[in-house]
């Protein structure tokens, strides 16, 4: 039975070791990569319509 409680707690472990380091990688935002990049309009197709 404790190595089912140990199994467990080694699994939720690394459960949460993964959301923790998923949550905290990938790109730095700051102000300057903001005013780099300026938002693209958005063009007045519905989702799905195509051009003819």
């Amino acid at each position: 039975m404790w190595l089912l409680m140990i199994e467990a707690g080694i699994a939720l472990f690394l459960l949460l070791f993964i959301v923790w380091w998923t949550m905290y990688s990938g790109p730095k935002h700051n102000d300057d990569q903001a005013a780099d990049n300026p938002p693209v309009p958005a063009d007045d197709k519905a989702p799905g319509e195509q051009d003819r």
